[in-house]
This record gives C-alpha cells, sequence and structure tokens, in this order.
C-alpha cells in the first residue's frame, strides 16, 4: 500500500513538472532574446528586415563580422559625449 502511494505521488510530481514546463519561449523570458538573434541573423543575410530590427541592432548591436551595410553604418558612429558645464560653488 505504501509503495503504491509513492508512486502515484510520483507521477503526480512528473504530470506537474511536465505541464509546466510546457509554455512558450516568451512566457519563460527568453523571447526578447530569440528577438534580438533573429535580428542579428536577418542582418547577416543583408540587413534588418523590419523597424523592430533595426531599433535591436541599434541598442545592442551587431555581431561581429557582419558586413551588412546597416551593421557597418553602425560600427562608424561617432559618439560624443556632452559635458554639462559646473557651475561655480558660491
Amino acid at each position: 500500500m505504501h509503495r503504491s502511494i509513492q508512486v502515484a505521488a510520483g507521477c503526480a510530481a512528473l504530470a506537474a513538472v511536465l505541464i509546466s514546463t510546457h509554455q512558450p519561449v516568451s512566457a519563460r523570458g527568453l523571447g526578447a532574446a530569440a528577438e534580438l538573434e533573429a535580428a542579428r541573423a536577418n542582418a547577416r543575410a543583408g540587413g534588418p528586415v523590419s523597424a523592430r530590427d533595426a531599433e535591436l541592432l541599434e541598442r545592442h548591436g551587431c555581431l561581429s563580422g557582419t558586413r551588412s551595410e546597416f551593421c557597418l553604418r553602425l560600427e562608424n558612429r561617432n559618439y560624443r559625449v556632452y559635458r554639462q558645464k559646473k557651475r561655480p560653488r558660491q
């Protein structure tokens, strides 16, 4: 009797684990990473195909060695640092 209760509890625990892990990727927090990798793959294939791809590539960058025109323009951007002038102490 004790053994059959353990087997039933084990089956229930296994079923609960299988049900809880059968969720879409985006529900587990990997959707943004997959979307970024898809944008990088599109860049390697010739350039971003949507505005969202371009936004992700501008924010996170292309992979090194990507030779699309869009990624080359991102590499050659000039970043200007604007400093605020300090006010003299009174």
